[in-house]
C-alpha cells in the first residue's frame, strides 16, 4: 500500500511497523475531527482560489459520508494505511479520482495531527467540564443534606476535632470548582487554529488562516508557524495537568471513601450490588470501584510527568517522538470520564453512619472547644490549653454538650450558597458550546 509521502523507494518492514506503531487504533478517536479539519480546509481552497468549486463540492460531499460512517463505526484504518490523515486521502482519491489527491494541497500531516488534536480535545473538554458540573451538584446537594450529620476530622491520621458529613462533601465541590478554573485557561490554550502552518514553516501557497479559523470555530489563530508545530506535545502536557487537577480532587475522594468504609471506622457504605466479593472470604465487600478510581487517577495525575520526559530534549521542529504522546493522552480523557461518572453513580448510593461522635473514643475531639469555651470566659488561651490538657490526662476530660461554630466555611456556617456562586461564576467564564456549534455547522452547510 503506498504511503502520501512514498517516493517508491523500499523500506524496511520491521521499521516501519515500529514507525507506525498504535496510530491505526488510536487514529479512530480523531478521525471525526480529521475529516471536519478537510472540510474547512477545503472550504478554504476554493476561497483562495487553490482548487475550482466543482472539486470543492465534491471533496465537501464525500467528506461528509465519511464523517457520517465515523458516527455509524464503518469508518476503519486500513491494514497498511498508516494514520487516518493517509486513510481520508485514499477513501477520497477511491471515490472522486484526481479531485481527492487535492485534499492535501497547502498542507501537512504535521499541521494535520496538531489540528486533529486540539478539535478532539476541545470536544472532549466540554464533555468532562458537564460532568464535572454533574458530579459538582450531587456533592453540594449532600453536602446540605448532611450537614448536621457530625464526623471525626483528622490531622496526622489521628483524631483532631469534629467535622460534619456535609464539610466533607461541600469540600470536594469547591475542589472541582478550582480544577475547573484550570480547565478553562486550557480550553483557551488549545481553543487556537494551527492549520496552515504546514510542517512549522508555513506553505507558499497563499492559504487563508483567518477562515479556517472561522470556519472550526476557533477563538483565535496560533499566528506562529514555527510555534504552532513546536506547540504540539506542550499543548497536550497543558491539558494533561488541568486533568490530573481533576483527577487529584477525585483520587482523594476515592482515597477517603476507601478509608471510611473500612469496619475500623464504619462512617460509610455501599448497597451490595455496588460492592464485590472475595473468591474465599464470603463475607467480603470491596469498594473496588472506589480502588480503581483511585489508581486511574493516580495514572492521570503521572500524564504530565510522562510527557515532560517525552518533550524534554527536543529541538525547534517536529520530531516522531510526538507520536508517542498520543498513547496516553488520547485515553486520558475516557478515563477521567468514567472516573467522574462512576464517582457519580457512588455516591449517589452511599449511605453515612449517624451519631458517630457520640462514640466515647471521640469524646477528646472536643477538647478545644473546652479550651474555647474557657477562653470566652476570660481566662488566657494558654492556661486554658494547660487546664484542658491536664484534665485529660488526669481522666476528668468531659465534652461540652453543644458546639458553637458560626464563621463560613465551618460545620456551623459551611457556606454552601457561597461555593455555588463561585462554580456558577468559573462555569460563566468560557463558552464550551460555541465552537462545537460552529464546527459541526461544516456538516449542514
Amino acid at each position: 500500500m503506498q504511503k502520501i509521502w512514498d517516493k517508491n523507494l523500499p523500506l524496511d518492514q520491521a521499521v516501519e511497523q515500529f514507525t507506525i506503531g498504535n496510530d491505526a487504533v488510536l487514529d479512530l478517536d480523531l478521525a471525526p475531527f480529521d475529516i471536519l479539519g478537510s472540510v474547512a480546509h477545503v472550504k478554504m481552497l476554493k476561497r483562495v482560489g487553490l482548487i475550482m468549486a466543482e472539486d470543492e463540492e465534491k471533496l465537501v460531499k464525500a467528506l461528509k459520508v465519511l464523517y457520517r460512517k465515523t458516527e455509524t463505526g464503518e469508518f476503519v484504518i486500513e491494514p497498511g494505511i498508516e494514520d487516518v490523515h493517509s486513510q481520508v486521502e485514499k477513501l477520497l482519491t477511491d471515490t472522486l479520482g484526481e479531485a481527492g489527491k487535492k485534499v492535501h494541497t497547502a498542507r501537512s500531516r504535521n499541521d494535520q495531527i496538531i489540528l486533529d488534536i486540539r478539535l478532539f480535545t476541545r470536544d472532549r473538554l466540554s464533555r468532562i467540564r458537564q460532568e464535572m458540573l454533574d458530579l459538582f451538584d450531587l456533592l453540594l446537594r449532600l453536602g446540605v443534606k448532611y450537614k448536621d450529620h457530625l464526623m471525626p476530622g483528622y490531622t496526622h491520621l489521628q483524631v483532631a476535632m469534629p467535622s460534619s458529613f456535609g464539610l466533607w462533601f461541600g469540600s470536594f465541590a469547591e475542589s472541582l470548582a478550582d480544577d475547573l478554573l484550570l480547565l478553562n485557561a486550557v480550553y483557551r490554550i488549545i481553543n487556537q487554529n494551527p492549520l496552515g502552518s504546514a510542517a512549522g514553516y508555513g506553505s507558499s501557497f497563499p492559504v487563508d488562516r483567518e477562515e479556517t479559523t472561522r470556519l472550526l470555530g476557533f477563538e483565535n489563530l496560533v499566528v506562529n508557524s514555527v510555534y504552532a508545530q513546536t506547540g504540539r506535545g506542550r499543548t497536550e502536557k497543558t491539558v494533561a495537568t488541568a486533568l490530573a487537577s481533576v483527577a487529584s480532587t477525585l483520587g482523594r475522594l476515592a482515597m477517603d471513601a476507601v478509608l471510611f468504609i473500612n469496619q475500623n471506622f464504619g462512617f460509610l457504605s455501599l448497597p451490595d450490588a455496588y460492592t464485590t466479593g472475595s473468591s474465599i472470604m464470603p463475607h467480603k465487600k470491596n469498594p473496588d470501584a472506589f480502588e480503581l478510581i483511585r489508581g486511574r487517577c493516580n495514572r492521570i495525575q503521572a500524564l504530565p510527568h510522562e510527557m515532560q520526559l517525552i518533550l524534554g530534549n527536543l529541538p525547534t521542529g517536529y520530531h516522531r517522538d510526538l507520536q508517542l504522546l498520543k498513547e496516553s493522552y488520547l485515553p486520558a480523557f475516557d478515563d477521567l470520564s468514567g472516573c467522574l461518572r462512576i464517582t457519580h453513580l457512588l455516591l449517589e448510593h452511599l449511605k453515612i453512619k449517624e451519631d458517630l461522635l457520640e462514640k466515647d473514643i471521640y469524646k477528646y475531639i472536643f477538647s478545644v472547644e473546652e479550651v474555647n469555651r474557657l477562653v470566652g470566659e476570660g481566662m488566657p488561651f494558654r492556661e486554658a490549653y494547660r487546664q484542658v490538657a491536664e484534665e485529660i490526662q488526669s481522666g476528668r476530660f468531659r465534652p461540652p454538650e453543644k458546639l458553637s461554630y458560626t464563621h463560613t466555611g465551618s460545620i456551623g456556617n459551611p457556606g454552601f450558597d457561597k461555593i455555588r456562586v463561585k462554580m456558577e461564576r468559573v462555569a460563566a467564564e468560557v463558552d464550551f458550546d460555541k465552537a462545537g456549534k460552529i464546527m459541526y455547522g461544516l456538516l449542514e452547510a
